[in-house]
């Protein structure tokens, strides 16, 4: 025979499954986070710009040579030298815009016009700026008549990419990104943010529905009340729970038979070594930042991680917050005098969001290490910094805490609640609110 807590369980469970907005959330949350998974993979492949052709109308004389070695690098840009004039050059459909470089370009920068037919390029303009520049550079360089000042600056000049690698207690070494670990900091981050406000105000409606229509009066003849809020609480958390389960069955699977395929051969390879921590980050042909994305979001068993430990910090998070809205729901008649109440779920939920951001920017100091403790914070700030590999024991911890937190919670709320499902017609404060928790 079936407890009554299992019986509310069951039914706050099978309503909201079976709504649609729930499946169809369901189905698209995780095509929105599979279309992030391979937006690195179809910018590699569809990031090709369109084939140009453009006329340069060169009134200097100095300016071409350079223009010249610019065609070389770009492979879609033909650049065709025409001495007609502009007017004559501008009507030839043939061109794709037109390069106007005045006669005084040297002493004038500002004296150099592209005409174009379409829409512009940042890419092309970027490329014809960076050979003018380099062509009056080169003409001003030649007053101080010092000889190879060309070859002078080239030797001097110098381009670092930093890379960062971590090495762990067992002093193996692991290449990292802090961009890439931020980001899917922030993600998660967000994810729980957006379950936790949305889950928790459910559990909070549906309670002030049902002691609207006096339907909790009739339960707590036959069930407890702590029966009662808990049911709802749990119910309503396995909804969640079910739909993170789906999203990261989806994901996980988009991983592991998608991502190969879409991926260019030579990215997919780099992308195996760098997950076998094989891969010589020196002779790499793809840029770091965009390699680690594309590593992670092709590691099954990374994804399967973070996903785990999102649906623990999401059952200790839920299950602490939705008591607060329990308590919240039971003390009021409507939502709108809800409203000021909710004040004290929310802010703290909001300022957790905020301090993730901040925190994502150092996730070793001690600001980060003491909220990622704090039970209203801790949820989302440890995911945030979950994706910097910080120590296992922070993670464990951070969640004991959470859960021994929602224990007197909801020792606090039920106490609120048992009172508060039988009181109508008055919008309890913070001190009326103590008070029935004080009673025994």
């Amino acid at each position: 025979m079936k407890s009554n807590l299992s019986i509310i369980i069951s039914r706050e469970f099978k309503e909201r499954v079976a709504k649609k907005s729930f499946i169809i959330t369901t189905i698209l949350a995780p095509l929105l986070m599979v279309a992030l998974m391979a937006a690195p993979a179809l910018i590699m492949s569809l990031s090709s710009p369109s084939e140009k052709t453009i006329a340069v109308v060169d009134n200097s004389g100095v300016v071409t040579p350079e223009l010249m070695k610019v065609q070389q690098d770009l492979q879609y840009l033909t650049l065709a030298i025409d001495g007609e004039p502009v007017d004559s050059v501008l009507t030839r459909e043939r061109y794709d815009g037109v390069l106007v470089i005045g006669s005084d370009i040297v002493d004038n920068p500002g004296n150099a016009l592209l005409y174009t037919h379409d829409s512009g390029s940042l890419e092309l303009e970027s490329a014809l700026s960076g050979a003018i520049e380099k062509a009056i550079e080169n003409q001003r360089l030649k007053k101080y008549n010092i000889e190879n000042m060309d070859e002078i600056l080239k030797d001097v000049q110098v381009d670092i990419t930093l890379r960062t690698i971590k090495i762990d207690e067992n002093g193996e070494e692991k290449n990292v990104s802090t961009t890439i670990s931020m980001i899917l900091g922030m993600i998660m981050t967000f994810i729980l943010y957006m379950f936790l406000l949305l889950y928790g105000q459910m559990v909070m409606t549906s309670i002030i529905e049902e002691k609207n229509n006096r339907v909790l009066e009739l339960m707590v003849s036959s069930v407890r009340p702590i029966d009662l809020m808990l049911g709802k609480i749990i119910g309503v958390g396995l909804v969640a729970l079910l739909q993170i389960a789906v999203w990261a069955l989806i994901i996980c699977s988009v991983s592991a038979n998608v991502m190969p395929l879409i991926l260019p051969e030579t990215v997919a390879n780099e992308a195996a070594m760098m997950n076998a921590g094989t891969l010589d980050m020196a002779s790499a042909t793809t840029d770091t930042d965009m390699l680690q994305a594309i590593s992670i979001f092709s590691s099954v068993g990374y994804i399967a991680k973070l996903f785990c430990y999102m649906t623990l910090f999401l059952i200790g998070g839920f299950l602490f917050y939705a008591s607060i809205f329990a308590a919240i729901g039971s003390s009021v008649d409507n939502v709108q005098d809800a409203s000021q109440l909710q004040t004290f779920a929310i802010m703290p939920i909001l300022l957790a969001f905020v301090f993730s951001m901040t925190v994502a920017n150092d996730p070793n100091s001690t600001l980060a290490v003491w909220l990622s403790m704090i039970p209203f914070t801790s949820p989302m700030v440890t995911l945030a910094r979950l994706p910097f590999d910080i120590p296992e024991w922070e993670v464990w911890t951070s969640f004991g805490i959470l859960v021994v937190s929602f224990v007197l919670m909801a020792w606090f709320a039920g106490k609120i609640y048992r009172i508060g499902i039988f009181m109508y017609g008055k919008k309890p404060n913070i001190k009326e609110l103590i008070r029935w928790a004080r009673y025994k």
